[in-house]
């Protein structure tokens, strides 16, 4: 008996020691643990999620034929060749390049259908190029609320994605290491990330703006965030996100330890869309004080800024989540967001959206990051009123 229970704790202690970094419980979220060189980092991810990333990568192809009646290895390829994102990445997020040679290393996958799995909006941005037609996906809902009196500052959002990634969620940590903050960041298998947040008092979610002008040699969105994600500090991510140069159209809500802050980037310019002074901030997927507008999408533009015609998705999103905000603005704490993450209140075009098998796309995750003294991120896999937040704290 003493022999047998010797020999069960050797094999407990052998099985602890080469746990696998990926985890997860039934019901739960998948988080997989990477440490290590960025290289590193991307390999263990790779590794880890093999098999998941294969099958979302041959999902993701199949979506690219039934979109474009195109082979996709070639649509990816003209894709890869009528853009330079290369250099500004290995300018600004070298390290984020070097943990997509890892990523492509684990998997098995080659390097060329991992980066391209990275640069979703800038692939909606090729389209667009091609058809003169802002390829409307996105349907995400951020919002964000600044530190008041003993409520630290939180903000949320809802990632609506397209369909082919439901099941493929995971939840990516970071370990602290020199240089490197500890980071909660919201994913997908085989994808470096949507949004996340550090336990350096910076966190960050986005909303695609398909009407704001792109560059085929700025630095792509995901590159962005994960640089935002990298700093140090609530003032050197918000000097980074303003000295960059953007590939994509795209809106940065930014919380810090004591504000928040809305930055619409476009090609050519970030403008602050600030509606209560760092106080308060929500976005949906239309540019409201950026107007470096695609020469297709003026009229647009310009009716969505007067509210004239029929409500869009966005406006109407929009709509809904200020003026709950202001609503509970005098009482605004992570319930009052994630209230109003599984919101409904239009039916046709709700800030949470359930995934549906004939549906284009869903709330693939909502996401709330409290920041302050006690950081945490809460994060879900699904739509909010369908699954329960996970929460995970950040050592401060």
């Amino acid at each position: 008996m003493i022999r047998f229970i010797f020999l069960l704790i050797i094999w407990l202690t052998s099985w602890l020691l080469n746990a696998s970094p990926y985890q997860q419980l039934e019901g739960k979220l998948p988080v997989v643990k990477l440490s290590g060189t960025p290289y590193q980092r991307g390999y263990t991810h790779g590794r880890e999620l093999k098999k998941p990333i294969s099958e979302v990568y041959k999902i993701w192809k199949q979506q690219i034929e039934k979109e474009t009646k195109k082979d996709p290895d070639s649509v990816i390829a003209d894709f890869l060749r009528t853009s330079d994102y290369g250099v500004a990445i290995k300018i600004w997020t070298p390290q984020i390049w070097e943990e997509i040679e890892g990523l492509a290393a684990g998997s098995g996958q080659s390097i060329t259908d991992v980066f391209a799995f990275q640069l979703i909006d800038e692939y909606w941005g090729y389209l667009d190029r091609l058809q003169n037609n802002s390829v409307d996906k996105h349907h995400c809902t951020a919002v964000g609320v600044a530190k008041n009196g003993a409520t630290p500052t939180i903000i949320g959002q809802n990632i609506d994605i397209d369909n082919f990634m439901n099941g493929y969620q995971v939840l990516l940590k970071i370990k602290e290491e020199k240089g490197i903050p500890e980071q909660y960041i919201m994913s997908c298998a085989g994808f470096i990330g949507f949004a996340g947040m550090n336990n350096k008092g910076v966190a960050v979610v986005i909303n695609a703006l398909t009407d704001l002008n792109n560059s085929t040699s700025g630095l792509p969105v995901t590159f962005v965030t994960r640089g935002i994600l990298g700093k140090s500090s609530g003032e050197e991510a918000l000097d980074f996100v303003g000295k960059i140069k953007h590939a994509t159209g795209q809106n940065y809500l930014i919380g810090t330890n004591d504000k928040v802050y809305s930055f619409e980037s476009s090609a050519n310019q970030t403008i602050q869309f600030n509606p209560q002074q760092n106080k308060l901030v929500y976005h949906t997927n239309h540019s409201l004080s950026n107007h470096d507008i695609k020469p297709w999408m003026e009229e647009y533009h310009k009716r969505i800024l007067s509210g004239e015609g029929k409500q869009t998705n966005s406006q109407t999103r929009l709509k809904s989540a200020a003026s709950q905000l202001t609503s509970h603005r005098n009482n605004l704490g992570s319930e009052e967001i994630k209230s109003i993450l599984r919101s409904k209140e239009n039916e046709q075009f709700p800030i949470c959206v359930n995934y549906r098998e004939d549906g284009v796309a869903f709330t693939f995750s909502s996401v709330v990051f409290t920041l302050g003294d006690r950081p945490s991120a809460e994060v879900t896999y699904g739509s909010p009123d369908l699954a329960q937040y996970q929460k995970f704290n950040l050592k401060k």
